[in-house]
């Protein structure tokens, strides 16, 4: 349908929505940063009316406050959603006219209790998509354990919401209505988010576990609770921010795209209020780093890393990228509400290198290098591999005696009682990228015996290091007999 935009951020795989008609627009659930919207009203010559939320979003900071400030739009949330800031709570069917369009809202509660679905109707009538925010993913439905310390609700409770949300307001709808949710795979709102970003209803009803015609409220509420990773602990920091309010990503952008010298960079070195976050591509900074530095890369999924492994919201920030890139890093820690970057090494480590001053590396090696220089014989001892992947990937597969230290729980570590400084540990996670955010993260509490593994886990696993667990390998086959 031409008068719907999906504008999809791989990084937090969010879905925000741009709907237009007739001199009218709508934006659903937008990110933070408001260019995106302004500039497709400006390029469309359509004014933004309103500006519609399916929930309190708990992993970014959303964008309808300086959205509604600089368009004069209307901000919607469903019933009971209880803010610091004017809005409109729609009440369970109301309408909304966008141009020749109607915005029907539906009540879903269930992921939270405000959670509200948003039902398009186009000029003749017809029912055309459907905006699920986190009530339906492609493959999924919401969690509904992230609101139970704000409501002293129980997620089981949540879960009987969420059971009757679906059947009772969206597997009516027409078949061939289009899905389209706030998250895909990546996303930890749900367990087993599929990477389409859209679908249609009636592909949802053959292939979603959630949607099965012959599955009872028990069954539902036992499924969707099991196995819940802990939440990042700054979801919780997210939605108080989308709840209260919060200052303008405009000033956050201007405080940390500030300029700093390498004798003012040495004195935040010497600060211990300050971080020093690298976010350069992890193959650099395994090369050469400024000691001290936490590294999470702009490659990978940065922005709900930080959340994850940076416990303090106000922490002060100063930023190591590859230059060009201080815009990008500084706008995406605002996405999760870290507003404190304090500015940027200028010139980045090019210029520090050239200032004589000290820095740090990784030891690094590839899969390759690895399987040739970890006997198969280790296997049978202490071999001092720390693997840092989920707890489902590591029981899925991993090599013999290896320690699991998952880095979404580096935070809640005691890393001198599971780690001994003295001995030499190869460390690895899926492809490289959450291993070297790992290895940052020891080297700063003193750990240097560290070798990073960098490659694919697949290919350790078609290598001849041992592996067990409950699917340990595919089945290897020799070409030459295939």
């Amino acid at each position: 349908m031409k008068n719907v935009e999906q504008i999809y951020t791989n990084c937090l795989a969010q879905g925000a929505y741009f709907i237009e008609s007739n001199g009218e627009a709508a934006v659903i659930d937008p990110l933070r940063e408001t260019f995106p919207y302004l500039e497709r009203a400006a390029d469309r010559g359509v004014n933004i009316t309103y500006i519609f939320e399916t929930h309190f979003h708990a992993d970014f900071v959303s964008g309808h406050l300086d959205l509604a400030k600089k368009t004069g739009a209307t901000i919607v949330y469903g019933p009971n959603a209880e803010t610091s800031f004017d809005k409109h709570n729609a009440t369970d069917g109301e309408e909304f006219k966008i141009g020749d369009l109607i915005i029907k809202a539906l009540h879903t509660p269930g992921h939270t209790p405000e959670s509200t679905s948003y039902l398009l109707i186009d000029e003749d009538g017809n029912e055309h998509a459907i905006f699920t925010g986190d009530t339906l993913f492609i493959g999924d439905v919401g969690r509904p354990d992230l609101a139970q310390k704000a409501t002293n609700l129980t997620q089981e409770d949540l879960a009987s919401w969420l059971f009757d949300s679906l059947r009772e307001k969206i597997m009516p709808l027409p078949d061939d209505i289009i899905i389209y949710p706030a998250h895909g795979a990546g996303s930890s709102c749900g367990k087993n988010m599929s990477s389409q970003t859209w679908d249609t209803l009636g592909n949802q009803k053959r292939t979603n576990y959630a949607l099965r015609a012959d599955m009872s409220k028990a069954e539902f509420i036992d499924e969707v609770t099991a196995d819940l990773m802990t939440p990042p602990q700054y979801f919780a920091k997210n939605a108080s921010l989308n709840k209260k309010g919060y200052s303008s990503i405009d000033e956050a952008m201007a405080k940390g795209l500030r300029p700093l010298s390498v004798n003012q960079f040495k004195t935040i070195q010497a600060d211990d209020s300050v971080m020093i976050l690298d976010v350069r591509d992890r193959s650099h900074f395994i090369k050469s780093f400024i000691p001290g530095s936490l590294f999470i890369g702009l490659d990978g999924s940065f922005a709900p890393w930080v959340g994850a492994l940076i416990t303090d919201i106000n922490q002060k920030i100063a930023l190591v990228t590859t230059p060009g890139k201080e815009e990008e890093a500084v706008r995406r820690l605002a996405r999760v509400g870290y507003d404190n970057a304090i500015g940027y090494l200028d010139g980045g480590i090019e210029m520090w290198e050239k200032a004589g001053q000290k820095v740090d590396k990784i030891t690094s090696i590839n899969v390759e290098h690895f399987s040739k220089t970890f006997p198969e014989e280790h296997a049978k001892a202490d071999i001092n591999v720390l693997d840092v992947r989920k707890p489902d990937e590591f029981e899925n597969s991993h090599i013999v005696n290896a320690k699991s230290l998952p880095l979404d729980f580096f935070n809640a570590t005691d890393f001198d009682a599971d780690i001994k400084s003295e001995k030499q540990y190869y460390i690895h996670c899926r492809s490289g990228f959450r291993s070297t955010i790992a290895a940052s993260l020891l080297y700063k509490h003193g750990f240097k015996n560290l070798t990073n593994v960098i490659g694919s886990f697949d290919q350790i696993k078609e290598s001849d290091i041992k592996i067990e667990g409950t699917c340990p390998s595919l089945i290897k086959v020799n070409p030459t007999n295939s």
